[in-house]
């Protein structure tokens, strides 16, 4: 069967060279003019939402694909534009870039009969508009581009008389120069905004209304996963976390609320950490004050907190995450609402025969080896090699993973997509081996 690979970022690359190398015959549609998805900095595909300091919080080491290494004199932890030069030369290498449509949008993907898994996929592009018919469809077009703003909205907003964007809109320090700033959030991008603005701005606020637990991207000198991930990664999660807390107190890391944040309401790893060196130093140095939720906007430039304290701000940024969306389905085709995208091992619809996701999971690491991993899967299924089990075992197992998942991680949305690095890739091949049909 053709299949019909849809984005050529990280896990749209990752698909093609994988069915490139086994010999299936595909189709890579990208919306943009380059390679690299979220990577490639003001990317023309409008999706990218890299800003211009951005560095990976993964090793490169542990986050590179398996079939190319990322080259040896590259840092620890790459930015963007090193990023985006290495998937130009995984894109050269295997020779993919004659199989990308470039400049060219899904606009619809559609069922093309009724209970078949054939596939009807609508693209514009510089010749215009054109339909093919696949056997299966890989959609590889990520999940951090759709903002998520606070629901509801909170009071006042409206009123607000200073700025007000989502992270996803962040590219330059500059915004941030000389004003008042709080940003909203602990996550990653919430933690490199807030220490950029440590440094230029005013003032800098960080509002959360969870702790996080904070890593350094070093121990002893080294990435903190090429440390911890081959002791751990095996293990546990509690045995994970018996290691790793010992080693955060030695790296001088500690309680956060040492330095003035809320009390994390979960365990180390019951959610996605953030990784930062500079975040915590920041705090203590009093660059940076950490506050509780936003309760109101009370009316100019005026932020109340939910314990009562007020600040005149003049740029509130929101890193409050994003949605799971799909523009090329149909809602009642598909569609992930609050986050919640039912899939058997995180790939396979069920409902929908010939539908495969790459890349939507949020891992405790990097997700590129995993979207290697997954789209060798799918290569096992559509080339007939594997076998998938009937819809009801499918459907009990995502009942007992999505049961699993409400014990293992916070409730939220953002956790909805939540694995664990290791473990994962390790339900994958099985996953490949429980099903592989006989030689």
């Amino acid at each position: 069967m053709k299949v019909c690979i849809i984005g050529a970022g990280s896990s749209g690359i990752a698909a093609a060279q994988v069915l490139q190398a086994r010999g299936i015959d595909f189709d890579c549609f990208e919306k943009g003019s380059q390679t690299g998805g979220n990577w490639r900095y003001e990317n023309d595909n409008g999706m990218s939402s890299a800003y211009r300091s951005l560095h990976i919080n993964a090793s490169r080491r542990v986050m590179a694909f398996k079939s190319l290494p990322m080259p040896e004199d590259y840092p620890d932890y790459p930015d963007h534009f090193q990023m985006a030069a290495y998937f130009d030369e995984v894109v050269d290498r295997f020779n993919l870039r004659p199989r990308i449509s470039f400049n060219t949008e899904v606009v619809s993907v559609a069922p093309a009969g009724e209970g078949g898994a054939e596939w009807d996929v609508t693209v514009a592009g510089p010749d215009g508009r054109s339909t093919a018919r696949y056997g299966a469809v890989m959609i590889a077009n990520g999940h951090h581009w759709d903002a998520r703003w606070p629901e509801p909205a909170f009071p006042g907003a409206d009123e607000f008389e200073g700025e007000q964007f989502h992270a996803h809109e962040y590219r330059e320090s500059d915004v941030l120069r000389d004003k008042r700033v709080l940003v909203l959030g602990i996550g990653n991008s919430a933690v490199d905004i807030a220490v950029e603005s440590s440094r230029i701005g005013t003032k800098t606020f960080l509002a959360t209304r969870r702790g996080a637990w904070v890593l350094p991207k070093y121990l002893n000198g080294k990435p903190i996963d090429e440390v911890l991930n081959p002791i751990t990664g095996l293990a546990p999660i509690a045995v994970q976390r018996l290691v790793t807390m010992p080693a955060l107190r030695v790296a001088a890391v500690g309680d956060p609320t040492s330095y003035g944040l809320p009390k994390p309401d979960h365990k180390l790893f019951e959610a996605h950490p953030t990784v930062s060196s500079e975040f915590l130093p920041r705090l203590g140095h009093g660059d940076i004050t950490a506050k509780p939720n936003i309760q109101a906007f009370t009316g100019g430039r005026t932020v109340r907190f939910v314990d009562g304290s007020e600040e005149e701000i003049d740029l509130v940024v929101y890193c409050t995450g994003y949605k799971i969306t799909f523009p090329f389905f149909d809602p009642e085709v598909l569609s992930a609402p609050d986050n919640r995208l039912p899939l058997y091992h995180r790939v396979v619809s069920v409902e929908r025969p010939g539908l495969y996701f790459i890349g939507f999971i949020q891992p405790l690491g990097p997700i590129m080896p995993i979207a290697e991993a997954q789209s060798e899967w799918i290569a096992d299924l559509v080339t007939g090699r594997a076998q998938l089990p009937g819809k009801a075992a499918m459907r009990a197992q995502i009942s007992a993973e999505e049961a699993k998942q409400a014990k293992r991680f916070v409730a939220s949305k953002r956790h909805t997509v939540e694995v664990d690095f290791y473990p994962y890739l390790r339900e994958i091949r099985r996953a490949r081996k429980q099903v592989a049909a006989p030689a």
